[in-house]
C-alpha cells in the first residue's frame, strides 16, 4: 500500500516514456481546449504478477476511498468499504479451507459511482460537520448488499458512511450495480443485475436511508445502468447473458427499457415499463428474440439481422413498446421485464449494460454499449457482435415513441467488454472495459477506459484514446492466483473498471447527467472511477499539473 494514496500518479512516469502520439482534437464549439489526453498502451496480463495503473500523462489519481476503509457505523454484517464482515481482508494460512468457511472475507465491489453537492446531511457522529461533497455506492457482490457514502470533505474516521443494508420491510438491500439521483423524487435508483430477480430501488441519501424496492413498477430484471431524461422518464439497460451456442457465443437476451412515472416526484405511483424495438432493414418487422431450441440450434445469435445490428452503415427504425402498466396491473406483484420485453416483441441485444444522453441534444441522442461474448473464441466475433459495441439511439426529444439507432463502435478484440460510460465534454465519451479474467489471458491485456469522439466515423479504422491501462494490484493477482482452490477463496481474480463518472454533483434537475454541457476540471466537475476487485479502490482523476493533496 502506497504511504502517500492521495498522491498517487500510478505509473504516470513509466506512461511518459511509452506514450503514444495519438491525441484527441477538442476543436468544436463547446469542447474543452485541455482535452488533449495521450493514448497509452495497454498493461500486460502475466500470470502472478502485479501491475501498477497507467494513466495519460495529462492525468493523475488519488484515492478517495478503499476497501479496508473502516465504516463509520459498521453493523455486524457489513464492515468496511469493501469488504463483508466475515473473515480477515487477506488470507489467513492459519485456517483450513473447508465448505462454507471463508478463508478471507468477502469482497463486495463498490460500483456505479453517482456524484452530488449536498447540504445537511448526517453521519454516525451528531456533532460532526460531514461537508457537502458525497459519492453514493451500492455493493455489487459479497455476502450481503449494502449502501455507502463517501464523505469526500471529511477525515479518515468520517470517511464513509453505511446508509443502509435492509429494506424498509427487513428484507436485505440486494447487491448493487447501477445508480443515479432522481431530481424529482430526491432519491437515490439503484439497480440489481440478477437476472429475474433482480430489481430497482430506491434510497434517500442520509444515514439510516428508508430503502423501498420498486418491481411492482420496474419489473425484475438483470438492470445495470440506470439514467434520467429531462422529461423524468428513467432509461434502463440490462445485461442478462444468453444461452451458450456453438462455439462460445451467447444468444442475444438482452433489453434497454424505458420508464414512464404517472407522478415524478413519487415514484412509488408506478407507471408505464416500456422496451426498444429495432425494425429490420432487410424485412421492415420487428428484430424479436429467438429462443434456442431443435428448430433453431444457434437461436437469434447467427441471423442476417444480427449482423445488420453488428454492422456499420446501418440505420433501424425504433418503436418503445409498453411491457407493463400499473394502471392496468393493478396488484402491486412485480412482474419478470424480462420475459414482458420478449412477449410484446422488443429487440434483444448482447449484454448492454450502460449508457448516457449527449449532452447539448436536448436529450435526443442516446449512447449505450453492448458488452458482447467477452471470448476471444466466440464464433459470434467477425460478423455477429460478439465483441460487443456502442449505439446510438436519435430521438425527437426523449418521450418520444419512435427514433432511429446505428452502431457507432464495433467492438474487437483490444476494445471489447463495454461496461461503464460517462460523458467528458459534449463531443467526447468515455466507455471502460469489463473484458473478465478469461479474456484478459487470451488477448494478453488488462482493461482499458476509452474516450471517443462522437463525431469521428470509426467505420474507417479510426481508434479511441486508452486514457486508462488498469493494472492489477497485490490483492487481486492473490485471488487470482488462489480462486481455483474454490470454497474459501470466493472472491474475483482480476481487477475491474467501473464506476466512471463526470458530474458537477448538482442535484437539481437542470444537474442530470445530459442537461449541461461539461466543463473539463472546471466549475466543480470532478471524475470518478472505482477499482473493482482486489484493493476495491474508488480514485478521484485530476489534471497532472494540478495542485497535491497528502493523506494525513
Amino acid at each position: 500500500m502506497l504511504s502517500k494514496r492521495r498522491l498517487a500518479a500510478t505509473g504516470a512516469a513509466a506512461v511518459l516514456a511509452t506514450a503514444m502520439t495519438a491525441v484527441v482534437a477538442a476543436s468544436s464549439a463547446g469542447a474543452n481546449p485541455s482535452l488533449n489526453w495521450t493514448s497509452i498502451p495497454a498493461n500486460p496480463d502475466v500470470r502472478g504478477i502485479v501491475v501498477p495503473n497507467a494513466l495519460s500523462p495529462q492525468l493523475r489519481q488519488f484515492s478517495v476511498a478503499e476497501g479496508a476503509n473502516t465504516l463509520e457505523n459498521p453493523d455486524g454484517v457489513v464492515a468496511y468499504y469493501g469488504y463483508n464482515a466475515n473473515g480477515t481482508l487477506a488470507p489467513d494460512p492459519t485456517l483450513v479451507q473447508s465448505p462454507g468457511h471463508n478463508v478471507e472475507a468477502s469482497k463486495t465491489e463498490p460500483d456505479k459511482n453517482t456524484y452530488l453537492r449536498l447540504s445537511g446531511l448526517h453521519g454516525a457522529d451528531p456533532h460532526y460537520d460531514y461537508g457537502t461533497h458525497f459519492l453514493f455506492q451500492g455493493h455489487e457482490t459479497g455476502a450481503a448488499g449494502y449502501l455507502t457514502r463517501v464523505n469526500l470533505d471529511a477525515d479518515a474516521a468520517h470517511r464513509v458512511t453505511l446508509l443502509a443494508d435492509k429494506e424498509v420491510d427487513g428484507t436485505p438491500v440486494p447487491v448493487i450495480d447501477g445508480s443515479t439521483w432522481d431530481p424529482w423524487a430526491r432519491q437515490l435508483l439503484f439497480t440489481a443485475e440478477l437476472g429475474n430477480a433482480g430489481a430497482v430501488i430506491q434510497s434517500g441519501p442520509d444515514i439510516n436511508a428508508s430503502v423501498r424496492d420498486l418491481s411492482f413498477a420496474f419489473g425484475r430484471g438483470g438492470f445495470e445502468g440506470i439514467q434520467n431524461d429531462s422529461a423524468g422518464n428513467l432509461w434502463v439497460v440490462e445485461d442478462v447473458g444468453g444461452t451458450t451456442v456453438p462455439t462460445s457465443a451467447r444468444n442475444p437476451n438482452s433489453f434497454v427499457y424505458r420508464f414512464l412515472p404517472y407522478d415524478k416526484a413519487d415514484l412509488t405511483q408506478g407507471g408505464k415499463m416500456q422496451a426498444l424495438q429495432a425494425t429490420s432493414a432487410r424485412t421492415n418487422t420487428p428484430i424479436t428474440f429467438q429462443a434456442v431450441d431443435a428448430a433453431h440450434p444457434t437461436g437469434g445469435t447467427f441471423t442476417d439481422d444480427r449482423k445488420d445490428l453488428s454492422s456499420y452503415g446501418i440505420t433501424f427504425n425504433t418503436t418503445w413498446v409498453t411491457i407493463h402498466d400499473t394502471h392496468v396491473d393493478t396488484s402491486g406483484t412485480p412482474f419478470d421485464a424480462n420475459a414482458a420485453a420478449k412477449a410484446a416483441g422488443a429487440t434483444p441485444f448482447k449484454r448492454p449494460e450502460n449508457g448516457q444522453f449527449r449532452p447539448g441534444t436536448n436529450f435526443g441522442e442516446f449512447f449505450f454499449d453492448a458488452t458482447g461474448d467477452t471470448n476471444a473464441n466466440s464464433t459470434a466475433n467477425g460478423e455477429f457482435g460478439g465483441w460487443g459495441g456502442i449505439y446510438k439511439l436519435t430521438q425527437s426529444s426523449p418521450g418520444a415513441d419512435t427514433g432511429k439507432l446505428q452502431l457507432f463502435f464495433a467492438g474487437n478484440k483490444e476494445h471489447t467488454g463495454l461496461d461503464n460510460c460517462t460523458f467528458i465534454d459534449r463531443d467526447h465519451v468515455a466507455f471502460v472495459e469489463d473484458a473478465g479474467d478469461g479474456l484478459h489471458a487470451q488477448r494478453g491485456a488488462f482493461d482499458s477506459a476509452y474516450l471517443f469522439d462522437v463525431r469521428v466515423d470509426f467505420s474507417k479504422g479510426a481508434q479511441p484514446v486508452r486514457f486508462i491501462a488498469e493494472g492489477r494490484d497485490f490483492p487481486a493477482t492473490l485471488d487470482n492466483m488462489l480462486g481455483a482452490l474454490g470454497n474459501g477463496f470466493q472472491n474475483e481474480g482480476d481487477n475491474e473498471i467501473t464506476g466512471i463518472h463526470f458530474s458537477d454533483g448538482d442535484p437539481t434537475i437542470g444537474g442530470i447527467l445530459g442537461a449541461k454541457n461539461p466543463k473539463l476540471f472546471r466549475d466543480g466537475w470532478r471524475l470518478f472511477w472505482t477499482q473493482q476487485h482486489g484493493n476495491n479502490s474508488t480514485w478521484e482523476v485530476v489534471p497532472a499539473g494540478g495542485s497535491e493533496e497528502e493523506d494525513d
